[in-house]
């Protein structure tokens, strides 16, 4: 049985349809069309869709900030998760920030998500800060977490 190939793609208009189901299954309060197309438009946004084939099968996006990536979102397709998609997503987006110049990065995730905060743990991040009931769906807080150096947890993440 054959591997299929991953690719990245920076996020289009055409991806949108796919990625809007992903964002409705990934999150109780989705972000709209609206949103997604602002992001493509902001100069400080990074937006990403993850391919099988031909089919979008995750995204993720930062913004980055002086020498901050400020990762905005992440989400793989429910029927492909559990399969090291989200780290290799991760792993590109990282990378692509450390190009740009980025030595840092931060993010949100809700307290309830433990696998999202496991994988980041694995990748450096560390919770810095709670943001009390920032999720106002159902008043769930934000852990935030940052990574002071990117370049280094690439480089063990790879090792390991």
């Amino acid at each position: 049985m054959s591997v299929p190939e991953v690719t990245f793609h920076k996020l289009a208009a055409e991806h949108l349809d796919e990625v809007l189901d992903i964002e409705r299954q990934s999150f109780k309060t989705p972000w709209s069309k609206f949103a997604f197309l602002h992001e493509m438009q902001f100069e400080k946004s990074v937006f990403k869709v993850l391919k099988i084939d031909s089919r979008v099968i995750g995204y993720g996006g930062f913004w980055l900030v002086l020498d901050e990536a400020h990762i905005s979102n992440i989400a793989i397709h429910p029927e492909f998760r559990r399969r090291g998609l989200g780290r290799k997503l991760l792993i590109n987006l990282l990378v692509d920030a450390v190009s740009r110049g980025a030595t840092k990065a931060s993010l949100e995730v809700r307290r309830s998500n433990v696998a999202a905060q496991r994988l980041y743990e694995g990748f450096g991040f560390a919770v810095v800060s709670v943001r009390k009931r920032y999720y106002v769906d159902e008043n769930e807080d934000a852990l935030i977490m940052l990574n002071e150096d990117i370049p280094s947890a690439l480089a063990a993440a790879r090792a390991g």
